[in-house]
This record gives structure tokens, C-alpha cells and sequence, in this order.
């Protein structure tokens, strides 16, 4: 057993290893149905050549660094798998173009012919992985495979499009961005861990980049090249034949036992808590296990602890027990797990709380029909920032953060409550159920729920974005238009002498690209036009945010 992979069970609460002699065949070339050829290795207990397989397909590697893939492999084979792991089209010493999301369920269906036809494959397998490597096993599922025992996704979507370049329908120019200058660049074979380091913690040129119009030409100012993928995602309008191209969400009736893990703070918690309603839907065996942090929490901790009785489980067979209940989420707020029986679960209570002229969040409607609207206006020309939240993984621009700062911008409305006399916890979807006028047809609304403590400090739990169109949503006579945001779900805890914030803005700039107002085509836009926006809530017009209380 290396140094690497002591230190990779240590991080990861790895169960003891049952074998540490363990064979490497490096360099194996698998045909894909074009021609091109993509490679892997096979990790495998030395006494067991045909042990489970376990196959992990990915864009990062096969390294043998800390948390690299090949280590991981490693000490998945020194608890008594055989392992294959393969470097995605268009990645290190794979042949073809990168193109995220385009080939995998072609090359991930004839990487399982090529297994079948190996005399070391015992006859089933299981995936695991997370992240990108947890979305291709989304992409595998495009297929019915009888062989396929257990998957294991971690801090991954079914939908690249919804997941992770248009979110809630906009394009996310911070995660396109961040994705080509932090990620392509360790893709390619040689790239030194410094390189590597590097890339990740140097946000200048990010940041000029993400700031830049026209956006179609955002990439050549990150790396000095256009980058033909992250051309096709500025091209897109979210509703085209890319995004259905990387969309797996239809496909759960096809997956094995699968265990799914997220953070609260993961720019996937939303699509992974929408996937797990659609396998219990399609009555497949299915483990959600949400914490409290974010993306790069994926293969620590709790989740690893689940993760391998769950592959032993399903794909072994074994009588490893697993937990009574199918969900498992972190409360925060509290600091402790709760088990759950579904997700959402059952009893919560949707409780609307009601925005008030005054910046007042109330549990009751405001009954006069004299209050007058909120109104700030948002101009794309210095546009409202993102604070925290589900962005990528620099610590300095995700997760919980304090929100004063943004909040004190006169683009930014804030509604609070009095001071909570009890303990209040939320479980479930949260919601804003808003009224609005702007001066603009293309325009968004960004929501935000926020815990304010006596000192003062506004943090963020969970939020959304709805980017509007002419006509959609539709406006009323008066020109108020109903707008139901997704805040995403959460579990959280208020405590006794906390207040709860809703904020109201227009946008949370690189996170979700800035609306310009213009209409154009968000590759080729330059033009500016500022929104003067208005949120109502008189009798007429109940704006609120709708928590999913426990008692």
C-alpha cells in the first residue's frame, strides 16, 4: 500500500484494505465505434484477476497523485475490486476531440463491449466517480445494460446544459469560464501539478474574461484561443440541440442501484435532488446523502463511508447492511444528519412568508391596496455580483459567505423578519412567489433566502435565477408579471434571536451571466440597457417566500 493511497483512505474514511498486492496494466487501448481509441488502466488484486469490476471513466487523469484517478482506482482494488479506468475522448493520451458531454454514452456503450470481450471480465460491473466522472455514468444509462449492478455518482448531474452551462436557463459565463482556464488545461498529458495549482488559484485573467463583451470571444481572454466547446455553450439559448445532446435526466428507467451524493452549497445539489425524485419515480433502488459543503466535498467523508457498502451491496452481492432510510441530509444551522424518508419528506409544510412595504417579511399578507412597490434599478453596465452560493470550487467564491456588502447596493431590495422567538427549521424546496413589473422585456430576478444573526452578518442558504422573456412569463393588464423561482432545496435550521432575509435583485453577475436588456444573442451582445424593476406586494399582489417548515 503507497503513501498515496493511505493518505487517500484517510481523507476519504475508506473501509480497511483486504489486499494490497495489487497488478497495474497500464496503456490499454479500447476501440471506439469510430475508429478512435481511447486509454485506460486495470487495477486488479493480484490473487483475484476476476473480482467486480468497477469501471470509473474520466477527463482528469489517470494519475497517481493524491485524490488523482489512478490512486483512486488503487485503493479501490486494495478492497478487493478489479478496476478500469479510462481517459475520456479528447483527454491525455486518448485519441478524438474533447467535447464535453458529446461522446459519452457512445464511447461509455463500446467501452462495455470491449469489456465483455476481455477474458478477465467476471460478468457484471459497477461505476463510481464524481463530478464530470459521476455525469458520464448519467450518459452510460442512455443504454439498457444488463451487467450494470451499482453506480455510484457523486456531486454530478444528469444534464450538463441545466447542471452546469445554463442554469435555471441562463448561461453561466463564471462556470464556462472557469471550466476552460481551471479545468481544459489539466486535461492535456504533462500538465504538472504546479500547472495545475496554478491555473486554480490565478483569478485575474478569469475575471477580466468574465467582465468582457462580447462574451463569444470571452475565451480567447482567458487563454488566448477560442475554445470550440465553450463556443457552442455562448451560442446557446438553452433550449437547443446542444443542451439535448448532453441531457440524460429521461434516462433513470436504465440505471442500476445508485448511490447520490451533494452538498448544500454544490452547483449540482438542484439537479441531484431532482434526480433522485425521478429514480424513486422509476422504482429503482436509490441512496441521497446531501452535506454541508460544496463541490469538493464529493468524495469525502460521510459520502465515502456510504459509498462502498454500497458497491459491495449491489455490485458484489454481499450482505452488507445499508441504512432503513433513503435519505440522509445535513441540517445546518443545527450541525447534525437527519434521516429522512423521502425527499422532500413528507411532513413539511410549504408556509408562505410575505414581503411588506418596509423591507418587512411577515407570516401574514399585507391586506392594503395602497402599498406601494419596492423598486431599485439594475443596470448590466456595473452589474449586481455573485456572493457565494453554488459557484466552483475557489473557496473565496462559494459557499456561505456574509452578505452585507451586497446587500448595502441600492440594486439589491432586502425583506427581513422580526426577531425569531423560536427555533424555525426548513426541509424541502423553497420558493419565491414574487409580482414584478420592469421597464424591460429581457430581464431577470435573482432570489436569495438568507439567515441574519444578532450581529448583523446576512448569510446566504439557497437561491435561484429566472431570466424572463417577451411573453414568458405573461403579463397581466397592468404589466405585473407572476414569477415562481426555484431557491432550490435546502435543510436549515433559524435559530431562537435570528432573523430570516429574503433578498431581491437582478442578477448575481459571473454566476449567472448578466442580463444586458437587449434581447441579442449573448455571443455577439455589446449593448447595455438598464431595468427599472418593481416588486409588488399589496393585497392584490401577495409576494412571498415559501419555506418548507418542520415542526
Amino acid at each position: 500500500m503507497s503513501f498515496a493511497t493511505r493518505l487517500l483512505a484517510l481523507i476519504m474514511g475508506l473501509p480497511p484494505a483486504t489486499s494490497t498486492d495489487i497488478t497495474v496494466d497500464k496503456g490499454l487501448r479500447v476501440a471506439m465505434r469510430d475508429g478512435v481509441e481511447l486509454a485506460a488502466d486495470r487495477y486488479y488484486p493480484r490473487g483475484d484477476p476476476r473480482a467486480m469490476l468497477v469501471l470509473i471513466r474520466t477527463p482528469y487523469g489517470r494519475s497517481r497523485a493524491v485524490q488523482g484517478w489512478g490512486t483512486i482506482a488503487r485503493a479501490i482494488a486494495e478492497r478487493g475490486y478489479q478496476v478500469v479506468v479510462q481517459s475520456t475522448r479528447g483527454t491525455f493520451d486518448s485519441g478524438g476531440d474533447f467535447e464535453p458531454g458529446a461522446a459519452e454514452a457512445a464511447d461509455g456503450l463500446a467501452t462495455i463491449e470491449w469489456l465483455r470481450r476481455q477474458p478477465w471480465f467476471p460478468g457484471a460491473f459497477a461505476t463510481y466517480g464524481q463530478s464530470y466522472v459521476g455525469y458520464v455514468q448519467w450518459a452510460l444509462a442512455r443504454s439498457r445494460i444488463p451487467e450494470w449492478k451499482a453506480a455510484v455518482i457523486g456531486v454530478a448531474p444528469s444534464d450538463w446544459a441545466s447542471g452546469w452551462t445554463h442554469p435555471n436557463g441562463a448561461f453561466s459565463i463564471g462556470n464556462a469560464l472557469y471550466w476552460i482556464y481551471a479545468i481544459a488545461p489539466v486535461t492535456r498529458a504533462g500538465t504538472s501539478a504546479r500547472e495545475s495549482l496554478r491555473a486554480l488559484i490565478r483569478p485575474r485573467p478569469l475575471r477580466t474574461a468574465e467582465n468582457h463583451l462580447p462574451m463569444g470571444t470571452s475565451d480567447r481572454i482567458a487563454l488566448g484561443k477560442h475554445v470550440n466547446y465553450y463556443q457552442r455553450w455562448v451560442a446557446s439559448d438553452g433550449h437547443d440541440g446542444y443542451t439535448q445532446e448532453v441531457d440524460f435526466r429521461d434516462c433513470a428507467d436504465n440505471l442500476p442501484p445508485t448511490h447520490l451524493s451533494t452538498g448544500w452549497y454544490d452547483f449540482f445539489v438542484s439537479t441531484t435532488l431532482t434526480d433522485y425524485v425521478a429514480l424513486r419515480r422509476a422504482g429503482r433502488p436509490v441512496r441521497l446523502l446531501v452535506g454541508p459543503g460544496g463541490h469538493s466535498s464529493g468524495q469525502n467523508g460521510p459520502a465515502s463511508r456510504e459509498q462502498f457498502p454500497w458497491l459491495a451491496a449491489y455490485g458484489r452481492g454481499s450482505g452488507v447492511p445499508l441504512p432503513d432510510t433513503p435519505v440522509r441530509v445535513y441540517i445546518m444551522g443545527a450541525n447534525h444528519w437527519a434521516d429522512l424518508a423521502d425527499w422532500p419528506p413528507p411532513d413539511s409544510l410549504p408556509t408562505p412568508w410575505y414581503l411588506r412595504q418596509g423591507g418587512c417579511l411577515t407570516p401574514d399578507p399585507d391586506d392594503s391596496a395602497a402599498s406601494r412597490p419596492s423598486h431599485y434599478r439594475y443596470d448590466p453596465a456595473d452589474p449586481t455580483p455573485n456572493v457565494g452560493g453554488a459557484f466552483p470550487n475557489l473557496p473565496w467564491r462559494c459557499g456561505p459567505k456574509d452578505n452585507r456588502t451586497l446587500e448595502a447596493r441600492p440594486d439589491v431590495l432586502t425583506f427581513t423578519t422580526e426577531v425569531l422567538g423560536r427555533d424555525l427549521k426548513i426541509i424541502g424546496w423553497v420558493e419565491a412567489d414574487l409580482f414584478v413589473r420592469s421597464s424591460l422585456e429581457h430581464t431577470d430576478f435573482f432570489a436569495r433566502l438568507c439567515d441574519v444573526a444578532p450581529d448583523g452578518r446576512s448569510t446566504n442558504i439557497c437561491d435561484g435565477l429566472l431570466r424572463l422573456h417577451p411573453g414568458s412569463p405573461t403579463f397581466a393588464a397592468d404589466g405585473v408579471r407572476r414569477l415562481r423561482i426555484s431557491l432550490m432545496g435546502t435543510a436549515y435550521r433559524f435559530a431562537r434571536g435570528h432573523r430570516i432575509r429574503l433578498q431581491v435583485s437582478s442578477g448575481a453577475h459571473p454566476r449567472f451571466t448578466r442580463n444586458l436588456g437587449t434581447g441579442e444573442p449573448v455571443a455577439t451582445a455589446t449593448i447595455t440597457r438598464a431595468a427599472d424593476q418593481e416588486v409588488l406586494h399589496d393585497r392584490d399582489h401577495p409576494s412571498a417566500i415559501v419555506l418548507p417548515l418542520i415542526d
